[in-house]
């Protein structure tokens, strides 16, 4: 196929662009900055411009068989809800539009187990809305898929960005952590079942992309990497009232205008260990299974050899 990939600069973005090429699909990268792809060898087109602009989305989509979207706006930092609305809603309109016009049948839309779980966010809702947004444009004749990742973890994470939880503990001897956890996957097995998803799956289904034998707490995380890296670390919990009162704090900061990611509603996502079951989508979509220590080791080589 002739794919569009929207949101290739980012973490996903980069394993799903890679994953694509190897898979001898036609690539057009819509980028904001020419030098955001970080990966060394050419073999795609890049189109520079916001995927904001209809007509530069549009132009970019031209005699493509498939729009791809890796695109998100995830800064737990901003204070409005209206801040995530225009990647995580309005994108979403936009690229329905195009289809529309352009005759395109499928897309794959990257959302987020969050819209899955119940969490009420304002990165979670806005999430939501475009969710629904996309699922609406799965009529008849139409191959539309939305794929809902876990807390991915590996190589090229350029800013980084979910990888700034693994350095947050690398090497320190003592570390704290709170009681909860996350549903950890390997970011290249979500970008091989986006990329699987072009021509697999149900017209209008969602998959929850994680690995169900990795749902960890934050402690059994850093434990695990210690022991990948080889370093001694002690890991404690951290009280729950502690970390709440800080929340507060980060509540406080934001109501006088400060930009934080410590508030009380990120704080309480840390305080709940999840779970989900992933088996439609290893079966739907044939997702591998890499385990997380794998994950943490690529993440930190990629690092070094950058």
């Amino acid at each position: 196929m002739k794919v569009l990939l929207l949101g290739a600069t980012g973490l996903l973005g980069h394993n799903v662009l890679l994953r694509l090429m190897a898979g001898r699909h036609q690539v057009v990268a819509l980028v904001r900055r020419a030098d955001g792809i970080w990966i060394p060898q050419g073999g795609w087109e890049t189109v520079v411009g916001s995927p904001l602009d209809y007509e530069v989305l549009r132009k970019a989509a031209e005699g493509c068989d498939a729009i791809v979207n890796c695109a998100g706006c995830t800064d737990m930092a901003l204070l409005r809800y209206e801040d995530y609305l225009p990647v995580n809603r309005e994108l979403c309109r936009l690229m329905v539009s195009v289809m529309d016009e352009l005759g395109i049948s499928v897309l794959v839309h990257t959302s987020t187990v969050d819209t899955v779980n119940g969490v009420r966010s304002f990165y979670a809702d806005s999430k939501r809305e475009g969710e629904a947004l996309i699922l609406r444009a799965a009529t008849e004749g139409r191959h539309v898929v939305v794929v809902n990742p876990g807390f991915m973890l590996g190589p090229w994470d350029v800013k980084p960005s979910s990888g700034r939880m693994l350095l947050a503990a690398y090497r320190k001897p003592l570390m704290f952590a709170p009681q909860g956890g996350k549903a950890f996957v390997h970011v290249g097995d979500v970008a091989q079942a986006i990329v699987n998803a072009l021509t697999r799956g149900e017209n209008g289904v969602r998959y929850i992309a994680v690995d169900s034998h990795a749902c960890l707490s934050i402690k059994e995380l850093y434990e695990m990497q210690s022991k990948v890296c080889g370093y001694r670390q002690k890991v404690l919990l951290a009280p729950n009232w502690f970390l709440l009162t800080v929340g507060k704090v980060g509540d406080m900061l934001r109501w006088m205008g400060m930009k934080t990611q410590v508030s009380t509603c990120n704080i309480r996502q840390l305080l709940v260990k999840e779970s989900y079951d992933n088996s439609r989508a290893e079966s739907d979509l044939n997702m591998p299974r890499t385990s997380i220590g794998v994950a943490i080791k690529e993440f930190y080589e990629w690092r070094k050899n950058s």
